[in-house]
């Protein structure tokens, strides 16, 4: 399966979801899903980028292949006519459901296909997994997306991690402030 870009609406783009969960041929689409919803200028047509706050990578094939293939853990894929618009991690981690990952294409966010993505992925923790809490990690400083997060019921749990500088896997930070919070939603 190939990634497309349609950067258009209409042409189909108002058709029902179709989720299913990724394989490992899927890998490399759905790394240039995440890429383009989070860095660099084809972020910027969306309002989730990363593009001010990190350079460099946000994922790569191989992190996502572990995700696919680790046990109670899947990379939920979204198509729209026949074309990848939204992917997130969904995992069991920690004795609580995991969202992560989560991605919209740009040209296409603010029309309720993270709502949509968020509700499914909600589902699989809870009817898959057994899950009574969904938890997630953002950046402390993104107040707009934390905010969103907040209107579908997370809430801050004050705990925070530390951000991995240094390890470029998680990008290379533009700021020396930021850190992860922990949002967690129950079930």
């Amino acid at each position: 399966m190939s990634w497309q870009d349609p950067n258009r609406a209409g042409d189909g783009w108002q058709a029902p979801l179709a989720f299913r969960a990724a394989t490992p041929e899927d890998a490399d689409a759905v790394v240039a899903l995440v890429e383009s919803a989070y860095r660099g200028h084809a972020s910027r047509a969306g309002w989730t980028t990363e593009a001010d706050l990190l350079d460099g990578r946000r994922t790569n094939a191989d992190d996502v292949l572990a995700n696919i293939l680790r046990p109670r853990s899947q990379v939920l894929l979204a198509f729209r006519a026949g074309q990848l618009v939204a992917c997130a991690h969904v995992a069991v981690e920690d004795g609580a459901g995991y969202f992560g990952m989560f991605s919209v294409l740009p040209t296409l966010q603010r029309g309720g296909l993270g709502k949509a993505m968020m509700a499914e992925a909600e589902r699989i923790a809870r009817q898959d997994y057994g899950m009574t809490v969904m938890r997630m990690t953002v950046i402390d400083v993104r107040d707009e997306l934390i905010a969103w997060y907040e209107r579908r019921g997370y809430r801050r749990t004050g705990i925070t991690r530390p951000f991995p500088y240094g390890d470029e896997r998680f990008g290379i930070p533009l700021r020396d402030d930021l850190r992860f919070e922990v949002l967690e939603k129950p079930l």
